[in-house]
């Protein structure tokens, strides 16, 4: 498994609770120093259930500073069920390699009523990409990503969101996924692969 690239710079800032730097404005601003590589960069958001990686993912993919929006690759849309934690984070390691490496990258969406492969995705080679969920800072796309956000937030606050997002559906399940999370951290080290780290604050 590759580490991060010991060359690129550590973008950790103050926390962004003030209202006058967002965790968005914070991640503009390292897309922005990539310079003309941003047109195909590779954001990486990792962190928590409930920290808030969507709504940062959405935000910074509206207000991408390109012609040329990014790709957005949701991993709650690869997850192959409650317990599919590890195999989704196989399933874009692949993605990011063969890209990286100008292959076809593609990604399978899991169909969570039928439980179920559904259709794939091309990831076009010549946009930037954003992959969000848990997962995406696992040890082997350390090196893939340009810009690697950790984004965390306090356990209260992370547990509410996630329930209310999924209207009660991950209520059943939140001990599992918080068992196979805690084990995949420990395994994976995440928030070392980051070079942003964020905290979110309540809305």
């Amino acid at each position: 498994m590759s580490s991060p690239d010991p060359s690129s710079p550590d973008l950790s800032l103050p926390d962004p609770s003030s209202p006058l730097r967002t965790p968005a404005a914070a991640v503009l601003d390292a897309v922005q120093a990539l310079g003309p590589l941003r047109r195909r960069a590779v954001l990486l958001i990792d962190g928590p259930s409930g920290a808030g990686k969507s709504t940062l993912a959405d935000a910074v993919a509206a207000q991408w500073p390109d012609t040329i929006p990014p790709t957005l690759v949701r991993l709650d849309d690869i997850y192959p069920g409650w317990g599919g934690l590890t195999a989704a984070i196989r399933s874009t390691g692949r993605m990011l390699t063969d890209r990286a490496h100008g292959r076809p990258a593609r990604w399978q969406r899991h169909d969570w009523v039928t439980d179920q492969g559904a259709e794939w995705h091309q990831v076009p080679p010549d946009r930037a990409l954003i992959v969000e969920g848990c997962g995406a800072l696992a040890r082997a796309n350390g090196g893939l990503g340009d810009v690697r956000v950790w984004l965390d937030a306090d356990d209260g606050i992370r547990k509410e969101r996630a329930l209310a997002r999924d209207q009660g559906a991950f209520e059943a399940h939140w001990d599992q996924w918080q068992a196979d999370w805690q084990a995949y951290r420990a395994r994976e080290g995440p928030e070392r692969q980051a070079n942003l780290r964020l905290r979110a604050t309540p809305a």
